[in-house]
C-alpha cells in the first residue's frame, strides 16, 4: 500500500514533456535581494513587492530573526537583508516585528558584524562605505589559468560571482534607498571583512595583500583597468545561458545584471532583457490565508529530479519500457551537453558529454548529475538510441577524475585552498574539491556500467576508504550531512566489490545503527556542518531515513529490527496521498552557510528505499543498478596509481 501510493503520486507529478521538477526552497535572502536588485535598477513595483514582503514576514522567527534553514538559529546577515527589504516594502521601523528584528541584529553586533556580501548590498545604497570592503580588482580576469588566484582557481559558482562583483566593486555605485538603516548600527568598530573566517597566518597574509590591492584600487593603471573591465564584460556575456541566467543560480545572475548595467548596458539590451525575464521562471507564486506570496528559487533541478524519479520508479517495480520511463529518458537525452564549458580549462582534451542540474546550463555540466542520469538511463533498457549518450557520459566522467582519485561536482583538481583565505570569501565554499557523496555516485554509476575493476573506479574506492571519518561515517558535501555521505558511500563501495563484512562497511553500518532515532527514523540537523555534536542527530525525516535504509540494504545489514523500525517509520508517517511532510532542509548549497529543501527528496528517496527493501522481502534480490560486470561500449580509461587500501577490493561476488 505505502509503495503503491508513493509510486502513483510520483507518476502524477511527471510533466507532459517527461521531466520532474520539485521546488528548491532556501531562505529569504533570495527574496530580499530580489527587491534590492529591482530597487537598484529602478524597476521595483508593488506587483512584486507586496507578495514578496508577505513571504518574508511569514518566515520570521519568534525572536525576530530569520534563519537559513527550518528550525535553525537566527542568522545576522539574513536578518539584516530581510529587514532592509521590509523597509523597502514600507514596513515602519517601529512596527512590532521590525522592533524584534532590530533587537536581534543589535544583540548580534549589528551591521558591523555582517558578512561581506550583505555589506556589498548595503554599499550599493550608501549604507556601507565601499572603501571598507575587500578589494576585488577586475584585473583578476586577465590572469592566466596557471597563475595563483586566477578565476579558474575558484569553483564555478564562485568565479561567476567574483567576475561581476569585481566590476561592481571597482565602479563603486551608490543609489538612493529612500531611508537609512542607521538603527541597525551598534557603533562598534567593524571587524575587517573575513577576519573571523581566516585567522591563520596565511589568512593574515591575505589581508595584507588585500590592503595592497585596495591601494591599487585608489590609483589603478588606466589602460589596464579599461581592458580589464572590457574583458570582464565579455567574460560575463559569454556565459549567459539561453534562459537568461548565469550558471542557473541566483548569486552570479543578480551581480551580472548589476555589473553589465553599470558598464552601460541599458535595461532594453537583449542580454539584460533576457536576464530579467528569466527570473520569472524561477519565481514561485502561491495563495495563502494571509494573501498571495511570491518567492524565488535560488536554482532549479529538473535533470537531477528526473533522474532520481526514474531510479525510484524502477526500484518500485516499473518495467523498463513503461511510458513514464521512456518519455523521461527521451527528455534526458535532449538535455545532454555536447559543448565544452569552463571545466575544459583543466581538461582541454576531454570530449564533452554529460548533464547539468538545470534546464539550461550548457556551460556547467556536473559529474553528480551525469552519474545519476547514467544510473537512470540504464533502468530504461539502454536501447540503441541511449547507448551513445551513455558512453559519452562515461568517458566524460572518467576524464573528470581529480588527481587524488576523487570526483568533484563541476571541475577537476579545483583544490587551491588559498582562495578560501581571501577576505571577501567569508560566505560559502569557494572551491570545488572532491567529495565523498559525488565520488560515491560516480563510482556507483561506473560500476553499473561494468567498470568495477577499472583503474579509475579502484582509485575512487581508495579515495572513499581514505576519507572515511573515524566514527565510520562520510562527510556529505551536497546533502545533510554524514547521513547523506554515508548513504551514498556504502552502496558505491558494495557495488565496487567491497564485502559487507569489510571493516569500513561494518563501521559505517554500526554508525547508522547508533544514529537511529527512538522513533525509528534518521535525521541530521544542518548545524552538524559547524558543530560535530550534531553529526547524525536531528528530527527524523523521510529523505534521511531513506538514505540510511538504502545504505543498510546495500550492506545486507543483519540487524533486521533496525531496518524494520525504519520501514515502519516511513509507513507510519506517510500522508494519505502517498507523500511525506518534510519541512526540514536536507540539501546543501554551501556547508555551514546555505541550505536547500528539495521538495522532491521527500518522495523519491523513500520510494527507492521501500522498493528495494520490499523487493528483497519478496525474494527477488538483484543489484538495483544492474550487474557490475555488464558490458559497455568502447570507453577510454586512463591509467593512474592505486592506493594500497583498495587491494582488499575484489570484483563483486569474489572474496577479498
Amino acid at each position: 500500500m505505502a509503495l503503491g501510493r508513493a509510486r502513483d503520486l510520483l507518476l502524477s507529478r511527471q510533466q507532459p514533456g517527461g521531466w520532474w521538477q520539485g521546488e528548491l526552497e532556501t531562505n529569504v535572502t533570495m527574496e530580499a535581494e530580489d527587491l534590492l536588485l529591482r530597487e537598484f535598477l529602478g524597476i521595483r513595483t508593488e506587483v512584486e513587492t507586496e507578495p514578496t514582503a508577505r513571504w518574508i514576514r511569514s518566515k520570521q522567527r519568534a525572536d525576530g530573526a530569520w534563519a537559513t534553514f527550518h528550525g535553525g538559529p537566527g542568522d545576522l546577515s539574513t536578518t539584516i537583508e530581510a529587514y532592509a527589504a521590509l523597509r523597502l516594502a514600507g514596513d515602519p521601523p517601529e512596527a512590532e516585528h521590525m522592533c524584534r528584528a532590530r533587537e536581534f541584529v543589535l544583540a548580534q553586533g549589528g551591521i558591523e558584524r555582517s558578512r561581506v556580501f550583505t555589506r556589498l548590498w548595503l554599499a550599493l545604497f550608501g549604507e556601507w562605505p565601499w572603501h571598507r570592503l575587500p578589494a576585488i580588482p577586475p584585473e583578476v580576469v586577465l590572469l592566466p589559468s596557471w597563475f595563483p588566484l586566477n578565476v579558474y582557481d575558484f569553483a564555478c559558482w564562485a568565479r561567476q560571482t567574483i567576475v561581476p562583483l569585481s566590476v561592481v566593486r571597482s565602479l563603486r555605485p551608490v543609489r538612493p534607498l529612500g531611508f537609512s538603516l542607521g538603527e541597525l548600527r551598534t557603533g562598534l568598530v567593524a571587524e575587517p571583512a573575513g577576519t573571523a573566517a581566516a585567522p591563520s597566518g596565511k589568512g593574515r597574509w591575505m589581508h595584507r595583500l588585500d590592503a595592497v590591492l585596495r591601494g591599487y584600487e585608489r590609483r589603478p593603471v588606466g589602460p589596464v583597468r579599461r581592458n580589464a573591465l572590457r574583458r570582464a564584460a565579455e567574460w560575463i556575456v559569454a556565459r549567459q545561458e539561453s534562459d537568461g541566467s548565469w550558471g542557473g543560480i541566483q548569486p552570479p545572475w543578480v551581480y551580472s545584471l548589476i555589473a553589465l548595467h553599470l558598464l552601460g548596458y541599458p535595461l532594453s539590451h537583449p542580454v539584460l532583457r533576457s536576464g530579467l525575464a528569466g527570473l520569472e521562471r524561477f519565481t514561485v507564486r502561491e495563495e495563502t490565508p494571509e494573501g498571495p506570496v511570491r518567492r524565488l528559487e535560488a536554482c532549479q533541478s529538473p535533470v537531477w529530479d528526473t533522474a532520481l524519479a526514474m531510479v525510484a520508479l524502477a526500484d518500485a517495480g516499473l518495467p523498463a519500457d513503461h511510458p513514464a520511463l521512456t518519455t523521461a529518458a527521451g527528455w534526458l537525452l535532449e538535455e545532454e551537453i555536447r559543448v565544452p564549458g569552463d571545466w575544459s580549462v583543466r581538461r582541454p582534451r576531454l570530449a564533452p558529454g554529460g548533464w547539468a542540474f538545470e534546464f539550461d546550463n550548457d556551460g556547467y555540466p556536473d559529474t553528480d548529475d551525469t552519474a545519476e542520469v547514467l544510473l537512470a538511463l540504464r533502468r530504461t533498457g539502454a536501447g540503441p538510441a541511449v547507448r551513445p549518450a551513455m558512453e559519452r557520459g562515461i568517458g566524460w566522467l572518467v576524464g573528470m577524475q581529480s588527481a587524488d582519485g576523487g570526483w568533484a561536482a563541476f571541475d577537476a583538481d579545483n583544490t587551491r585552498a588559498l582562495a578560501r583565505d581571501l577576505p571577501f570569501c567569508d560566505f560559502g565554499e569557494v572551491i570545488d574539491p572532491p567529495s565523498a557523496d559525488v565520488t560515491a555516485h560516480v563510482v556507483e554509476a561506473l560500476c553499473a556500467e561494468g567498470l568495477a575493476n577499472s583503474i579509475p573506479v579502484r582509485r575512487g574506492v581508495a579515495w572513499l576508504l581514505r576519507h572515511q571519518e573515524a566514527d565510520g561515517s562520510w562527510f556529505g558535501r551536497w546533502g545533510a550531512n554524514h547521513v547523506y555521505g554515508t548513504g551514498a558511500a556504502v552502496p558505491a563501495l558494495i557495488a565496487a566489490g567491497v564485502r559487507p563484512d569489510d571493516p569500513a562497511i561494518v563501521r559505517a553500518v554500526c554508525w547508522l545503527h547508533r544514529r537511529q532515532n527512538a522513533d525509528g527514523g534518521w535525521g541530521e540537523d544542518m548545524r552538524s556542518y559547524r558543530d560535530p555534536a550534531w553529526r547524525g542527530r536531528g528530527e527524523s525525516t523521510a529523505s534521511q531515513t531513506a538514505w540510511a535504509l538504502l545504505a543498510l540494504h546495500a550492506a545486507r545489514s543483519d540487524d533486521s529490527a533496525s531496518i524494520r523500525r525504519g520501514l515502519d517509520w516511513l509507513v507510519r508517517t506517510q500522508r494519505p496521498d502517498g507523500g511525506w511532510d518534510e519541512p526540514h532542509y536536507t540539501g546543501t548549497g554551501f556547508p555551514g552557510d546555505f541550505y536547500i529543501n528539495y521538495h522532491l527528496y521527500r518522495l523519491v528517496f523513500p520510494l527507492s528505499a521501500l522498493g528495494r527493501l520490499l523487493r528483497d522481502r519478496e525474494g527477488s534480490v538483484h543489484p538495483p543498478n544492474g550487474s557490475a560486470n555488464g558490458a559497455v561500449g568502447s570507453v577510454d580509461v586512463p591509467g593512474g596509481s592505486v592506493d594500497g587500501a583498495v587491494e582488499r577490493v575484489g570484483a563483486p561476488g569474489e572474496s577479498s
